[in-house]
């Protein structure tokens, strides 16, 4: 679909919007760099994961797919 939600893409502008690393993601995380560009490739993820990471970046990517929801009716 063309106008499909796709979080690992959000997360990743949020992230080069931030200035961020993905070491200092990974960092945070507790993982390893790899694990950061598996999720950037992620359509979807588990919304505990999503909230972990939106804390940390200090975003609310929820909001976010809600305007974008919204936007697509």
């Amino acid at each position: 679909m063309e106008n499909e939600i796709n979080i690992g893409l959000m997360i990743k502008k949020k992230m080069k919007d931030e200035g961020r690393s993905v070491n200092w993601l990974a960092k945070k995380l507790n993982c390893n760099r790899q694990n950061i560009y598996k999720i950037y490739e992620k359509s979807n993820m588990d919304i505990v994961q999503l909230l972990r990471i939106g804390k940390i970046l200090n975003h609310d990517f929820f909001n976010d797919i809600s305007i974008m929801n919204i936007n697509r009716k």
